[in-house]
């Protein structure tokens, strides 16, 4: 079984991912997000983001760390995404499940989760910018204000040639409520789905 640090925005940092990565076994961490919008992000936005990628993309205890990008354009999130390995990073993750009303009115993170053609094109797009022995992965919800179309976003990764997709297990509309946590719903998806699928909400 691997376990993931997942990133929490404003909370896990580099220097929060160097201290859990010292003392706990994790087989890799992601980013929090670095937000695209209209343009190729400076180098400096990378490197702000994720200082790990002046060393091989590893924190100081050898953990690998993956950078995650959050937007709607494709053709953005392609061109960034292709920035981030060049510059180290050990594959990239697109983020579909950030339920920031910020980020949401913006038409990014969630937001995404209601058009799962336009998750389809997005992941699409960073798996042909990114080099095939890299991975691309894709984070989401079941959906959101409901689970119903959990199987059409799960469809649209895999099809986008996404190599993982990891599904927490509530829909933006339940938030962190803890009593909301839909275990069953990822196991059905990880059924349906031939790429590996990572269980993610409510694990401590």
């Amino acid at each position: 079984m691997r376990v993931l640090l997942a990133p929490m925005e404003g909370v896990l940092d580099s220097l929060v991912r160097e201290l859990l990565t010292e003392v706990n076994d994790y087989d890799l961490c992601i980013t929090e997000f670095l937000r695209v919008v209209d343009q190729l992000l400076p180098v400096k936005s990378f490197y702000r983001l994720c200082p790990e990628l002046h060393h091989q993309s590893r924190t100081p205890s050898g953990t690998r760390v993956r950078v995650q990008l959050l937007g709607q354009y494709p053709e953005w999130l392609a061109e960034n995404a292709a920035r981030a390995v060049e510059l180290g990073s050990w594959g990239v993750d697109l983020n579909c499940g950030c339920p920031s009303k910020l980020v949401n009115g913006s038409g990014g993170g969630a937001t995404l989760l209601k058009d799962p053609e336009l998750i389809y094109r997005g992941a699409k797009a960073m798996r042909e910018a990114v080099p095939d022995h890299l991975p691309v992965t894709v984070k989401v919800r079941l959906g959101w204000d409901s689970g119903e179309r959990r199987f059409e976003i799960a469809d649209a990764v895999q099809q986008a040639g996404a190599s993982e997709l990891v599904v927490h297990g509530r829909t933006k509309e339940d938030g962190y409520k803890a009593e909301r946590i839909n275990w069953q719903a990822i196991g059905e998806i990880r059924q349906r789905l031939t790429i590996p699928v990572v269980a993610n909400g409510e694990i401590w």
